[in-house]
């Protein structure tokens, strides 16, 4: 079976729990080969709040690694304290919860925002 089946069917499963979870706000996360991407995302309202890149923080880096990934992580962090959004839903958007998508998970973690 194709991996692009495989997480499509994974992404559809994880954002219906996502839906009856009852939650205001999620980050979706998406990962190209050469960078990440984060968006806090208003459920209810269906809308983009703000989101956040690799790419924005290392303008001259052509990949992204654990640590960019863990830095860019911190910066999703800060700015959901900005926002006043403490208790979030993560949406790893169907990828394994391994490698940079946990470093970045990590990173938010450490500024205090529960996940």
């Amino acid at each position: 079976m194709c991996k692009c089946v495989s997480r499509g069917r994974t992404k559809k499963r994880i954002n219906s729990r996502i839906k009856d979870s009852g939650a205001k706000y999620c980050v979706t996360v998406f990962k190209s080969n050469t960078a990440i991407y984060c968006s806090i995302i208003d459920i209810v309202n269906n809308k983009v709040l703000t989101s956040i890149s690799s790419r924005t923080l290392y303008k001259d880096s052509k990949n992204c690694n654990k640590e960019k990934a863990k830095n860019t992580g911190i910066k999703v962090g800060e700015k959901l304290k900005e926002l006043k959004l403490d208790n979030i839903v993560f949406n790893r958007n169907g990828y394994l919860y391994h490698g940079k998508i946990e470093s970045l998970v990590d990173g938010i973690r450490s500024v205090g925002v529960k996940i």
